[in-house]
């Protein structure tokens, strides 16, 4: 039976600080890419193909930058993995004329999971199988010379929907300052196929489950939530203003409860050039 899922009318101001310019946004976005590549020596990029909008869109806009021959397209299904998303995949790699492998991780991942899965559940296991995507996506780095590009959009971010050190441990990230419902702007401006763009979120472990069903809320609702406190507005406010007051605090509770993940690991100060702590040397523009 489907998750129930709540829906809120916007806020003031929440349409307008949402909106985006879908060609400018991919214009910058390409640009970015191809000045951090440059800067670290780069010019092939490797991404982890889910089948999914955001790697899709971070694929597409690699392919944009740098040639769709330029850019692996990697698919990494697990054995609890749906048909549906493979050929998802495919389909966005042959469309955006990707080079694009396959590496089933059952192996790997049940080579520990095995041997540790007692009382295990699938948040665990999905955790395992993120940072494993992310051990293959660094070796085939190394191996093809190609620098990870990461697909975790704003919203996951602000949630902590996501596995630290994983999904979040890419070398530069096109959609980090995206919220959800902006990824699906810049998905149909860059022709992202629409069966890709309009399939329901899913992490893909357990079948049936979806990101809006985890939250119980559906991504337009979070984002319009999600803009409004990280501009500073209370919860109060947005209960006033016709949010349901439980939307409201799940939202607030996973921002206020994932600052952590959003850090790179916090090292004991023992000096004045502790890194991050206190030494931040700022990126040289060259």
């Amino acid at each position: 039976m489907p998750v129930p899922v709540y829906r809120a009318a916007p806020a003031p101001d929440t349409e307008r600080w949402l909106r985006i310019n879908p060609p400018l946004v991919v214009e910058w976005l390409v640009r970015f890419l191809r000045a951090e590549f440059s800067q670290r020596g780069f010019d092939r990029a490797v991404i982890g193909l889910s089948g999914g909008v955001d790697s899709a869109v971070s694929a597409a806009l690699a392919a944009r930058a740098f040639g769709g021959e330029n850019v692996l397209a990697v698919r990494m299904p697990y054995r609890l993995s749906s048909p549906e998303s493979l050929s998802d995949a495919e389909l966005v790699a042959d469309h955006f004329g990707l080079r694009c492998e396959t590496v089933d991780m059952t192996a790997m991942v049940d080579g520990y999971w095995c041997e540790a899965r007692e009382n295990g559940d699938s948040l665990r296991l999905g955790n395992v199988c993120a940072r494993c995507r992310m051990t293959v996506l660094y070796d085939l780095s190394a191996r093809d010379r190609a620098l990870p590009v990461g697909t975790s959009n704003k919203t996951e971010r602000l949630m902590g929907y996501y596995t630290w050190h994983a999904d979040d441990a890419p070398a530069v990230n096109p959609l980090g300052d995206l919220f959800k419902t902006q990824v699906w702007a810049v998905a149909r401006e860059l022709g992202v196929p629409e069966r890709v763009v309009s399939k329901p979120p899913t992490a893909d472990l357990v079948p049936g489950q979806t990101d809006e069903g985890d939250f119980g809320l559906d991504y337009a609702t979070v984002d319009a939530i999600l803009i409004q406190l990280v501009r500073g507005n209370p919860a109060s406010k947005l209960v006033e203003w016709g949010f349901d007051k439980g939307a409201v605090a799940t939202v607030l509770r996973r921002l206020e409860g994932t600052h952590w993940k959003r850090r790179l690991p916090t090292s004991a100060m023992v000096s004045d050039t502790a890194v991050n702590e206190y030494y931040l040397r700022p990126v040289d523009d060259r």
